[in-house]
């Protein structure tokens, strides 16, 4: 876990943070995509993207010798508190914005059980963490927000027809 000893925590601290934990090198994330009654999971993360807010799917990087099935499930419970059933392999998004570089693998995933809450990002200390609020969004209410509040796989009119539908290549911006 990285000690940040700082009395207020801003969207410069984050962003510099990230920067010195993953640039200048190639990140391999994964990332799940879980959808319950029209709506999705996400996390909403403060202090990074342009804004200073950005909602992403739950997920994160692989360690070094970790599955991808077995990463993503650790993800979804520290920073969701539940366990999930990783289904398929959706697709593939690469982005690129130096110094970050990061892979990421989109997955299909179900809920099995826990109850949602607000967990922890284990690369920030307890006192300073960028998960500001965890739960499921309606489509109506993500296509409401601004594209640049949003990881670059849910810009635009989006629904779960068209997320489960996505495989392939994608190269979009976060």
């Amino acid at each position: 876990m990285l000690d940040l000893d700082i009395k207020k925590f801003s969207l410069t601290d984050s962003t510099d943070t990230i920067k010195s934990l993953y640039g200048g090198k190639t990140r391999i994330r994964v990332c799940g995509i879980c959808l319950q009654n029209e709506s999705i999971l996400l996390i909403k993360h403060e202090g990074i993207g342009v804004t200073g807010e950005l909602w992403v799917p739950p997920g994160g990087g692989i360690e070094y010798g970790e599955p991808a099935e077995k990463a993503l499930k650790r993800e979804f419970r520290e920073e969701c508190n539940v366990e999930i059933k990783v289904k398929k392999l959706l697709f593939i998004n690469e982005f690129i914005q130096k110094p970050l570089h990061a892979i990421e693998l989109f997955f299909e995933v179900q809920l099995l059980s826990g109850k949602i809450k607000k967990g922890m990002d284990p690369e920030f200390n307890k006192e300073h963490q960028i998960i500001n609020e965890v739960r499921f969004v309606t489509f109506n209410e993500l296509n409401l927000l601004p594209d640049n509040k949003k990881h670059g796989i849910l810009r635009g009119e989006i629904s779960s027809e068209i997320l489960l539908n996505m495989f392939g290549y994608f190269k979009l911006s976060q």
